[in-house]
């Protein structure tokens, strides 16, 4: 995959929650394991891994499939899978997620981005990774002219349903963060909640209008002690506000949480900033 915030292989290298990935424990023998059962072995071991080229990440998991006792035709055969299907594979799965009868995640707009916008003059929003359109909904209903893109097909369509159900606008693209155009100086609100925002940020700057607001939130490092998590949307301690040191930090917050994917206490970490 070139750029998606959630993506764990490609460029980012970098996922959302992967708590329900297979362990290696769990992983089913190789003559038997399909592409989904591969593709979600290595992205459980890779949210575990220290950030690092993509080169170097694959020669280090074929060692591992090696020590496994894997034949070197096998593990030839899985790397491919891995480097060759890894983005559809990818978005199958957040389809599936995001998707889901019984979901996993909050399905209502993020708390924090609620308390943010309440007051704030509507303008033009844009919702980067709107999954399923819990954030962008709530922001057209708000009066908001909104734009939301993610590369989860089902996911968008099920957000343009709802929004066509509930009678509100919403502009809801199929596309990756790299296939999207951010402009500049056109958005009054960008979102960036349980997203990669690192390779965002300055394309995020320019894409605001003066006085803009910029939204996120996600996990801090310490979440990665009880669950697996993607190292994209997760952040040391005062590390967004580094990240966003251009902009006038609103609001930081570094606290126990229930967090929006997992649905479990935990630490996560929370930024409003504005462009000056």
């Amino acid at each position: 995959m070139a750029s998606w915030s959630r993506v764990v292989l490609g460029v980012a290298l970098a996922a959302c929650l992967s708590g329900s990935s297979l362990s290696l424990a769990q992983a089913p023998p190789a003559a038997q394991a399909t592409e989904q059962q591969i593709y979600e072995k290595f992205r459980a071991w890779r949210t575990r891994q220290p950030p690092a080229p993509q080169t170097e990440i694959l020669e280090k998991y074929r060692a591992l499939l090696a020590a496994e006792g894997l034949a070197a035709v096998e593990i030839d055969r899985q790397v491919r899978i891995v480097t060759e299907q890894g983005q559809r594979l990818e978005i199958e799965r957040w389809n599936r997620i995001l998707t889901a009868p019984a979901p996993q995640f909050n399905t209502r707009p993020n708390a924090f981005l609620v308390e943010m916008t309440k007051g704030v003059t509507a303008g033009k929003a844009l919702d980067v990774g709107m999954g399923q359109g819990r954030n962008a909904i709530y922001l057209a209903q708000q009066g908001w002219d909104v734009t939301g893109f993610d590369p989860a097909d089902k996911a968008v369509a099920a957000a343009q349903e709802q929004a066509r159900g509930l009678g509100v606008k919403l502009n809801a693209l199929v596309l990756r963060d790299d296939q999207f155009n951010f402009g500049t100086e056109q958005w009054d609100l960008v979102v960036l909640s349980y997203i990669s925002p690192r390779p965002l940020v300055p394309r995020v700057y320019d894409a605001l209008r003066p006085g803009g607001l910029v939204v996120v939130e996600g996990f801090h490092r310490d979440a990665t002690k009880t669950a697996s998590i993607g190292g994209g949307v997760v952040f040391d301690t005062n590390e967004l506000l580094t990240l966003f040191n251009r902009f006038r930090i609103v609001r930081y917050e570094d606290r126990e949480g229930v967090a929006d994917f997992g649905l479990e206490k935990t630490r996560v970490v929370r930024l409003a900033a504005q462009k000056p």
